[in-house]
């Protein structure tokens, strides 16, 4: 028998198997040899050269590492899929040190971290208790637990990336091994949930903003009822008093004040997007240019205003009267952020959002969209003030200089216009609010409305007016009739169909409460319809929840007037309602 007759390998594979061996200075060769049953086996042969009665042999010492070779084969495609499973897997897999030092990454875990690979990611992170761990409290934390139970589950925690920004993690991880010293090795997984993080944020903050925009708009609803009575009778006996009377300006007073709560209810309306509105097409332009020189007065002679308008402008629809709301709340907010001398800036812009932008910034959504810009060169804001900045009677001004309720209107009329807000601020460097209106497809841009110069009085027509209010009733009345209006008054629904279905003549007007115990507003006009079918309709209410209104803004040919109302207000929209303007 011949060695090539058990050697499986040719000649050319014997040889490389030698030079192999030389090369990783082995004193055995590997081979496989054919038994006589003809089965396989793998060798290793240790050779060595000896002299026997004066010849040169080649004396070879086999051993059968059949077995061996299998469990490490066996072993290496175990390796090959756990390597495989390591750097493939989409969610990153890391090993390290009870000390920070890190072992492992593998490449999702690099990513995740903003490194090209994970032999980037372990030299950049020698020391993961310090770098990696916005809060090291949070690995603190961590260690702990590890340590009271050998695991840790859905431990989530703010990590610094490689260019500075931070992700939040969800970790799960276990102690692999303990070492002598009392270190030992972690081994575990991460999970990136920024996404979910920001969206659970917006969700709560959303939920709370939302509760508190309930309770403002309860809170206006019943305040602007009382208001209503106040301010109404302070106008009526101020027009029974002569200037030089002592009462004339204790009565002024009164009505100053209440007019001051008016803002501040139509503030908490605004925040609560339970404002009702009435949208027109218009030029952002022109809106802002006609309210400059108030804007001026307003910041004072030491701050410059700056005005930068786009040209060729898209239009957006919206209340013109909330484009005032905004610019005074944002003005006077960058006016106090300015010590001394200081500069705003308005400035006007036209942008498109695509979805690359939306998936960073989720609170936005695609589309076209007019910017209006408000920037001032003031003290700034650090992230603390910006996370609450929108929320309502939040405020930095000393007792008695502001509500906290200026930027919530801001939020709350953005939103009901379906708009969102940016701010851009650091502290020393000033802040600049950016409001984003979506785009209004149709060019053609309603006129501007006159304001009326003085009150409109009444020719005799029948008014009938339904309000549960016993006050706010008895006011109407006397404001209605003082502007020489025929009065038929009703504190309850069934009560005015009966006036209606009793009375004679023509009613002319119902003006008629929105939200009343037995039936709404809307359909109680239905029912009078019936009976009149020419009376026209004013609603009337503190807020109208979705009666006459879709998330604040008025259905078509809805004509109503907000509680508190003068009685300037109200000869206005009477007479509106009564003679309306033919369509344009």
């Amino acid at each position: 028998m011949k060695i090539q007759d058990i050697n499986v390998l040719s000649p050319i594979e014997v040889k490389q198997e030698m030079e192999k061996a030389r090369d990783q200075k082995r004193v055995y060769f590997e081979f496989s040899h054919r038994r006589s049953d003809g089965s396989i086996r793998d060798v290793e042969v240790y050779s060595s050269k000896i002299k026997v009665k004066g010849k040169e042999l080649l004396h070879s010492i086999v051993h059968d590492v059949t077995e061996r070779k299998r469990v490490e084969r066996m072993l290496q495609e175990r390796e090959a899929k756990y390597r495989d499973l390591f750097e493939n897997a989409p969610i990153g897999i890391f090993s390290t040190t009870s000390r920070g030092q890190a072992l492992s990454v593998n490449t999702a875990m690099a990513r995740i971290l903003g490194y090209r690979s994970p032999q980037e990611a372990i030299e950049r992170y020698p020391d993961l208790r310090s770098q990696l761990y916005v809060n090291p409290g949070w690995r603190d934390r961590f260690l702990q637990l590890l340590q009271e139970k050998d695991y840790v589950e859905n431990f989530e925690y703010e990590a610094r990336r490689a260019d500075g920004k931070t992700v939040w993690l969800s970790m799960n991880a276990r102690i692999a091994k303990r070492n002598g010293d009392g270190s030992f090795i972690i081994n575990g997984f991460a999970t990136d949930i920024t996404v979910q993080r920001r969206l659970e944020d917006q969700f709560h903050h959303a939920q709370k903003m939302e509760s508190v925009g309930r309770l403002a708009g309860g809170v206006a609803h019943d305040y602007n009822n009382m208001l209503s009575v106040i301010l109404g009778y302070a106008e009526l006996a101020l027009a029974l008093l002569k200037p030089s009377e002592p009462l004339y300006n204790y009565i002024q007073e009164i009505l100053k004040a209440a007019e001051r709560s008016t803002k501040v209810t139509r503030q908490l309306l605004a925040f609560a997007r339970k404002q009702t509105i009435s949208p027109k097409v218009i030029d952002l332009n022109e809106t802002v240019e006609g309210m400059l020189k108030m804007l001026r007065r307003l910041i004072g002679e030491d701050i410059d205003l700056a005005w930068l308008p786009k040209t060729d402008l898209w239009p957006v629809k919206m209340d013109p009267s909330q484009i005032d709301q905004l610019l005074v709340n944002l003005c006077v907010n960058a006016r106090d952020a300015i010590a001394d001398v200081g500069k705003i800036t308005i400035e006007t812009q036209m942008v498109t959002l695509d979805k690359a932008y939306y998936d960073d910034h989720m609170e936005f959504a695609p589309g076209d969209f007019v910017v209006l810009a408000v920037s001032d060169n003031g003290c700034g804001m650090n992230k603390e003030i910006q996370d609450k900045l929108f929320e309502p009677f939040f405020t930095t001004k000393a007792e008695r200089q502001g509500t906290g309720l200026g930027l919530a209107t801001v939020h709350g009329i953005v939103k009901q216009n379906k708009g969102f807000v940016n701010v851009y601020s650091e502290p020393g460097k000033g802040t600049t609010f950016k409001i984003y209106l979506p785009r209004h497809v149709d060019n053609v841009v309603d006129p501007q409305e006159e304001s009326l110069a003085e009150i409109a009085m009444g020719h005799g027509e029948t008014i009938l007016i339904v309000e549960d209010e016993v006050a706010i009733l008895n006011l109407s009345r006397a404001m209605l009739e003082r502007l020489g209006y025929t009065l038929l008054t009703a504190s309850t629904v069934n009560e005015a169909m009966r006036l209606a279905e009793e009375h004679s003549g023509e009613i002319h007007l119902l003006i008629t409460d929105v939200i009343m115990p037995e039936m709404n507003g809307r359909d109680l006009a239905d029912q009078m319809h019936t009976l009149y079918p020419d009376i026209k309709i004013l609603f009337m209410s503190g807020y109208t929840a979705n009666v006459i209104a879709h998330h604040g803004v008025l259905d078509e040919e809805v004509r109503f007037i907000q509680k508190p109302f003068s009685i300037e207000e109200l000869a206005a929209k009477v007479r509106e309602a009564l003679e309306p303007l033919p369509p344009h």
